[in-house]
């Protein structure tokens, strides 16, 4: 595939991944549209709100201003002087990273990853600056050159993802004649004993983080089972009726991915705000006058016993991380065994990966949903980066230990000579030993942890 192709099909998808997004949100509006509001009011209202609900699930701030008669109803203070949106319905990023990540995958196993990775951040920028301009309003004008950056950064990390996923994939099935492209022969020019080490912190972290991130889910799931009843109480109770409903539930659905991390940040302990002066956390829940959305119907009325046990979640996870990576990344030439500190750097750096992962989606799921008090919702990135890298720190180093202590002896792995492994006065000849037992069948064969 040449690289004008892959630039090509890169800019299609991305054009096909943005309109699946503005679908998503334009036809719950359409419905109310035509259902509830019977065509009386003009089109080009909803269109921009389909905009605006698209820019704002990639982060781009909205500056509104609600109707005299709207903001008497809320009486909140403020509510008739203009006003920032800026929580990101995550949901529509997801949709986009989900898109750009194919994208990138596809491009790599074409040999231009960079080709098709710059084509889907140039036309989904384009896409978020087209839309800025023409959902221009008094009553909610997003910010323009955000909308051109933050799309663009989504699908660069969605296609950064792809195609990192994809290198790695023909790396570890060592297929050189599989057009390997620029990015992966530069991959393979990389020392080995760092590259295997920053993977190996990179697995592990990532997926402790990602692990955290699942457990927060199943929780949701388990709350949203478990409170049924209270949330379609909520739900009727706003008379919405079955188009405003449906309108509802889309937003509801976008909007889950912020709760799944606003609940991994409960789990990590430093929980979230609904509002000024308000907190949701395993040690006490502190709530005044919340939205009535029906997802609020699963919010705990009360902290949890034991709270603290919960940071067992990261801790386990880090340690498991840790356990799995270790005996592929003594298998790397010139891994020095027996050093103290190489457990120690790649667990810390794990819980720097994890940290970053989970304090910017902590970051970008919180932010401001109307005026007053309702500027501050979410979590507080800097505690959930803190404590979630200190847990899962503490878990890997624990794990990588563990697994340095433990012999292995693979089947089928044969002893290489003490020779090849590098002068080491650290590296005594039982070490040496073991290191070679752990080589693999060749002994120098790149593994990747």
């Amino acid at each position: 595939m040449t690289r004008l192709t892959c630039a090509l099909l890169a800019a299609l998808e991305a054009v096909v991944a943005a309109l699946i997004g503005l679908g998503i949100a334009l036809l719950p509006l359409l419905l109310l549209w035509s259902v509830h509001f019977g065509l009386a009011v003009d089109l080009p209202v909803f269109l921009r709100a389909a905009a605006d609900v698209w820019l704002l699930g990639h982060g781009v701030d909205l500056t509104a201003q609600l109707d005299p008669v709207t903001a008497g109803r809320l009486a909140l203070p403020g509510a008739g002087d203009p006003f920032a949106l800026t929580i990101a319905l995550l949901g529509f990023a997801l949709v986009t990273v989900l898109f750009a990540r194919r994208i990138g995958r596809r491009a790599a196993t074409a040999g231009h990853p960079f080709v098709g990775a710059l084509a889907a951040v140039v036309v989904t920028g384009a896409v978020g600056g087209v839309l800025a301009a023409l959902a221009g309003h008094p009553a909610a004008q997003p910010s323009t050159w955000q909308a051109v950056v933050l799309p663009a950064f989504v699908a660069g990390l969605g296609a950064a993802v792809g195609a990192s996923y994809e290198t790695l994939r023909a790396e570890a099935a060592e297929r050189p004649d599989a057009s390997p492209g620029a990015l992966l022969a530069r991959w393979r020019e990389l020392p080995e004993l760092p590259l295997a080490a920053s993977l190996a912190a990179v697995r592990i972290g990532a997926g402790a983080a990602f692990g955290i991130l699942a457990v927060a889910a199943g929780l949701v799931v388990v709350l949203l089972i478990a409170d049924y009843a209270t949330v379609v109480g909520l739900s009727q109770a706003l008379g919405a009726g079955a188009d405003g409903g449906l309108a509802i539930t889309v937003a509801e659905l976008a909007l889950l991915p912020n709760v799944v991390v606003w609940a991994a940040s409960w789990l990590l302990g430093p929980g979230f705000a609904l509002g000024e002066g308000t907190t949701v956390s395993p040690t006490g829940t502190l709530l005044g006058p919340v939205p009535g959305v029906p997802l609020a119907g699963i919010l705990p009325p009360e902290g949890a016993s034991l709270g603290i046990v919960w940071l067992i979640v990261p801790l386990v996870l880090g340690f498991a991380g840790a356990t799995f990576a270790w005996p592929w990344l003594v298998r790397t030439p010139g891994m020095r065994v027996r050093s103290w500190w190489m457990p120690v750097a790649v667990s810390a750096a794990a819980g720097v990966v994890a940290g970053l992962v989970l304090g910017l989606l902590a970051w970008w799921s919180g932010g401001a949903v109307g005026p007053g008090r309702l500027s501050v919702v979410g979590p507080d990135p800097l505690p959930v980066a803190g404590i979630a890298a200190l847990t899962v720190f503490l878990g890997s180093v624990a794990g990588a230990f563990t697994a340095r202590a433990v012999p292995r002896h693979p089947l089928g792995a044969s002893r290489v000579d003490a020779a090849d492994w590098p002068e080491d006065d650290d590296l005594s000849a039982t070490d040496r030993f073991e290191a070679s037992d752990l080589a693999g069948p060749s002994g120098t064969g790149r593994g990747a942890p």
